[in-house]
């Protein structure tokens, strides 16, 4: 019975487990916050690149090295 007292005790006091839990959470948000701002720079680019076509109205120089061209990604 004093042993098995001893293990909840110890038990109890362990904190390695509570610690592991709390750094994959922060873990975790650190990925979900830097997948949002990759996410949202990445639209703000495509909408850059849009409306500077747009502004040249399709008579930039396309991918294939064509005068004109289409202004959607």
């Amino acid at each position: 019975m004093k042993k098995l007292m001893t293990m909840t005790r110890q038990f109890r006091d362990d904190e390695n487990g509570a610690a592991m839990v709390e750094y994959s959470i922060l873990v975790g948000i650190i990925a979900a916050a830097s997948l949002l701002a990759v996410l949202a720079i990445g639209g703000w680019v495509g909408d850059q690149f849009t409306g500077l076509c747009k502004n040249l109205n399709g008579k930039g120089v396309t991918a294939a090295g064509v005068a004109g061209g289409d202004c959607t990604p």
